[in-house]
């Protein structure tokens, strides 16, 4: 009797070890399976190229083959970006580029409501609805141009809450709940996308009577908001 339960515990440990071996090995391939790397192909390589190309860190083809061109522009992107220059499209290059996998389908939802992007549109949407979508990512893209610069606040928060920066602040509306479109303008100008081309700056030339805010360079003109430095 002695030995049959010996041996039953010897059957159940072996069974264990081969099953947190089973599992291990899957969730190995499970990694690297999410991971996009030079030599990958696939829908998620042509997703990566298609953000890319339209935040102008890829020139190249978008034909979901992860060559040398698009390994460049992720490393270009990783470098803007504060992350690891690896080249390889893994979870945290993936997350900042907003796309997700269906195994982390349900951090997709969270990170769409995150307080950065809804604050930032919220801004978009006070500032800027009814202006051409490039023109709601390009006033995205000035206040994330000021997190990078010295000049401004270090946060998104900080930018827009700065005394007498936005319009939006001072009347309130940036109380009023964004729409999508306000959403996906923030989280494009959070990953990246800057139609403004590096400004810090925007006015509405037709109600702007400021001298100080004509002076500054202007960088483009996108529906009624000229932007510049």
């Amino acid at each position: 009797m002695l030995k049959n339960k010996k041996k039953i515990i010897i059957f159940s440990t072996v069974l264990l070890i081969i099953g947190v071996f089973a599992f291990l090995l899957l969730f190995d391939n499970n990694e690297v399976d999410a991971l996009s790397k030079y030599g990958s192909r696939g829908d998620e390589v042509r997703q990566i190229q298609t953000k890319l190309k339209r935040w102008g860190y890829y020139n190249g083809n978008v034909d979901g083959i992860f060559g040398s061109q698009t390994l460049e522009a992720v490393k270009y992107f990783q470098r803007k970006n504060g992350l690891t220059v690896d080249g390889i499209a893994g979870p945290a290059t993936l997350k900042a580029m907003g796309i997700y996998s269906s195994s982390s389908s349900s951090s997709s939802s969270s990170s769409s409501n995150s307080s950065n992007v809804n604050l930032l549109a919220r801004l978009i949407y006070g500032e800027a609805r009814g202006e051409p979508y490039t023109g709601q990512v390009a006033v995205g893209a000035v206040v994330m141009n000021r997190v990078k610069s010295s000049s401004f606040p270090n946060t998104i928060s900080g930018v827009i809450y700065q005394s007498g920066a936005f319009d939006a602040v001072r009347d309130g509306q940036i109380n009023l709940s964004p729409n999508s479109t306000a959403i996906k303008a923030a989280q494009d100008a959070i990953n990246g996308w800057d139609p403004s081309y590096g400004a810090v700056y925007y006015f509405n030339p037709s109600t702007a009577t400021n001298k100080w805010i004509w002076s500054r360079p202007m960088t483009v003109t996108i529906g009624s908001h000229r932007f510049c430095k």
